[in-house]
């Protein structure tokens, strides 16, 4: 394959997006694999990728010119384990992603939809957490960051209700690359809210 052909290299496609993956059919080669629901730009799946090479890494987007973005940087970047998944994030984790595959999802600064009848519309929600529950390994995490206040309360319940889940500490980390989103928010002095879940 040529040097154009790299981009596409980083893109995954499922043959059917109506059965569930094998993980093999993400990366050829076996690793723990890290999944980024809706990686924007993805500038933190990036940088997760190169920091930790023995790991696997997956973005799932919806907006294409955000995914092609994303596969002209892994190319750039030389990035072989790291991959994008151009779709929905809770159509992926419900109807495709391989089950007990990953062992952490990071879910970071997803759409608040503040209006009250825009609330459907929110990735967390009972049968998101459902879903999940069933893509993570055993003993596996999910990390979960916003900057949106009323959301995260909104989050604390539909969390609080799931079954299969602990919440854990989450102590700082010096070396967990930050999203643009929480380096503009902290540079407003405004404050983070974070969670992180164990499956059990």
């Amino acid at each position: 394959m040529t040097e154009e052909d790299a981009p596409q290299r980083a893109l995954w496609q499922p043959a059917d997006h109506f059965r569930r993956a094998e993980l093999s059919d993400i990366f050829p080669r076996a690793a723990p694999l890290e999944i980024d629901l809706g990686c924007g730009d993805g500038a933190f799946l990036l940088a997760m990728a190169a920091r930790f090479p023995g790991r696997n890494f997956l973005g799932t987007e919806r907006m294409l010119g955000r995914v092609e973005k994303v596969c002209r940087a892994i190319a750039r970047n030389r990035l072989e384990n790291c991959r994008v998944l151009r779709l929905e994030s809770h159509y992926a984790a419900k109807w495709l992603l391989p089950v007990a595959c990953a062992s952490v999802v990071h879910i970071g600064f997803p759409d608040p939809w503040p209006k009250r009848h825009h609330h459907p519309r929110r990735l967390f929600q009972d049968e998101f957490m459902a879903s999940l529950h069933q893509v993570m390994a055993p003993g596996g995490e999910v990390r979960i960051k916003t900057d949106d206040q009323p959301y995260f309360l909104w989050i604390e319940k539909v969390i609080a209700r799931a079954n299969g889940f602990e919440r854990i500490e989450w102590p700082g980390e010096a070396d967990y690359p930050s999203t643009d989103f929480e380096r503009h928010f902290a540079e407003q002095g405004l404050p983070i809210y974070r969670a992180r879940l164990r499956k059990v």
